[in-house]
This record gives structure tokens, sequence and C-alpha cells, in this order.
């Protein structure tokens, strides 16, 4: 089972949004999708509840209090991590996956706590076990401005504590489509493909990614 966990311990990164939107990029692509919530806020169980039933299905777990088990028929289980994550936490999150996505959104606030979780994440590294591969996006940014310059240039910085750097993917933009398609209970992929077209080329890198050998251990 293909295991993605979506991370950052500060709120409001856009977390939810990036992990419902893979998992529903994963199930039109056919596979069998968990979409498991550890977030006591519950809002990926809350966007499932909008979905349809004529849209692919997508398996919902409340993980906020103890972790799901699951059949070996699912093919991909995307988690959203609650925020306000500490060490103890994280270290037992990041042992249970392959691979980690960490959205940051170009405010002063989030790139302060971005360095914080970074410097984290190196410190506690040692302490997992699995080789889980971690990169980063930049989300709910706007188009050519200074801001999301100066959060790009600040994720291509990050790096581990051998010296290799935290792969940076991609820049999400800020788009209504978004909320609209969470209202239905859908994702990007799924939703009005002319108004999404230009939403979904910013996810290539990060799809193109998750499904090349670099992002697995």
């Amino acid at each position: 089972m293909r295991k993605i966990l979506i991370m950052n311990a500060k709120g409001g990164s856009g977390k939810t949004t990036v992990a419902t939107n893979l998992a529903g990029y994963y199930a039109m692509k056919g596979a069998s999708v968990a979409l498991a919530d550890f977030d006591p806020q519950g809002s990926s169980i809350d966007w499932l509840r909008q979905r349809r039933g004529n849209l692919p299905k997508i398996i919902g777990l409340e993980a906020s209090e103890k972790f799901p088990k699951l059949s070996n028929t699912v093919d991909v289980m995307i988690m959203d991590a609650p925020s306000r994550t500490h060490d103890e936490q994280i270290v037992s999150l990041l042992s249970i996956t392959e691979t980690c996505i960490v959205p940051v959104i170009p405010s002063p606030m989030d790139i302060r706590a971005a360095q914080r979780f970074f410097g984290e994440l190196r410190k506690i590294r040692k302490n997992v076990y699995n080789e889980v591969k971690i990169a980063t996006i930049a989300n709910k940014t706007r188009e050519n401005s200074r801001e999301a310059k100066n959060l790009e240039d600040l994720l291509y910085s990050f790096k581990l504590p051998s010296g290799r750097k935290f792969p940076f993917l991609t820049l999400l933009r800020q788009s209504a489509n978004y909320i609209r398609a969470a209202q239905r209970g859908m994702s990007i992929f799924e939703f009005a493909p002319l108004t999404t077209a230009l939403d979904r080329e910013y996810w290539k890198p990060l799809t193109g990614w998750l499904e090349s050998k670099k992002s697995r251990p």
C-alpha cells in the first residue's frame, strides 16, 4: 500500500486541500484510495461527506484517536496530519509512511513556522527508522508575486543534516476553484475540467514526483 502523509505543524497551510485533492487524483486514476484524517477537526472527513455517489469512491477514516485498520485491497492511503504536531507525534506519523509532503503558504508567520518545523524535522529524522522521503510545496500562492518568489527561494534552501536538500516540487496557486470543488466533495481533477485546467498544470510536478521512484524509500 502506498502511504502519503501531508504534514505541517502550523494550521492554515492548506494540508487538507492538498490531501483531499491528492485523494481525488488517485481515485480518478482508478486506484482504491483511503483518506485518513488524523486531525481532530475532521476537515477531510467533512469533505468526503459532501461527495456524491457518482464520483470515484474514497474510503474515509477518522484516525485522530487511533490508527485505522485497512484491508489489503487499498492501493493508496493519503494521511491528513493534525496541526500543532510535536516531536513524538511527528516521529510516530513519519514512521508509518513512505512519503511526506509539507505545504507552506507565503505569509511571514508561516515562513517562520516552516523554518522551525524543518529544524524539528532535521533533529528528529534520526529517530525515524524508515527512510521516509520528504518534499515541500508552496501553497496558496499568487502568481509572479514577490511573496511567492521569496517562499520559493526559502523552500529551495532547506537541507537535511547530510547537506542534501529537501526536494521543492511546485507552487500551487491561490484559486477559487479549490473552494468550489470542495463544496461538492470533489478535487480539481474532477471538477469543471476547462475551468481548472491551469490549476491542474501546477500539480504535475507533484503528482509526477509521487509516481516516480524518487518519492519512495
